[in-house]
């Protein structure tokens, strides 16, 4: 389909809630989702959520198995789609009371990063493109890319989850190296 332009924080599209998917999926939505996870390869990243294209719709793509150059490397033989999931109105149902810090980073604040902790593993409740509801434990890397891509669901960033410092010194950079 088409790769799209992702949304620079601190563009004020990426604070907005998203809007629930109604079933069946249409067209238009089946090519947005397309076009995410398009997007999400080329850029390249393990997650992509709809807001990040500038789609207020509670859909997310992953491909978890992407994080590593090596990964990477293999799966550009193959097409480049390893083990792509869609994610549409996901809910957590749970969450555990362990946490993990992790190094997260976003597409739409390029070369960045920072430790974020959240918790290690969560239960997830979300629907396929076929309308089918699932719900499923996930841990560990897979649990963070989870919690990190929904979060644009809510409006929320993963400097969201830093100190008020470095997160204004982020805004600041992310302000000078995008200006509009």
């Amino acid at each position: 389909m088409a790769v799209q332009k992702i949304l620079i924080h601190p563009d004020d599209r990426l604070r907005e809630i998203a809007k629930p998917v109604s079933f069946p999926l249409s067209d238009e939505v089946k090519t947005i989702i397309e076009d995410m996870a398009d997007t999400m390869y080329d850029a390249p990243g393990v997650g992509l959520a709809a807001p990040q294209i500038g789609v207020s719709l509670q859909i997310a793509v992953t491909d978890t198995l992407w994080r590593s150059d090596e990964v990477r490397h293999d799966a550009d033989q193959d097409g480049g789609r390893r083990e792509l999931k869609v994610w549409i109105n996901p809910e957590f149902t749970w969450y555990s009371d362990e946490s993990a810090t992790w190094e997260e980073g976003c597409l739409s604040i390029p070369e960045t990063y920072a430790d974020v902790t959240r918790p290690s593993a969560v239960r997830l409740r979300w629907f396929d493109m076929d309308g089918q509801e699932h719900e499923q434990d996930f841990e560990d890397f897979q649990a963070v890319a989870l919690q990190h891509e929904f979060d644009h669901l809510i409006g929320k960033l993963f400097i969201d989850h830093i100190s008020p410092l470095k997160r204004r010194m982020i805004t600041k950079k992310m302000k000078k190296l995008f200006k509009e």
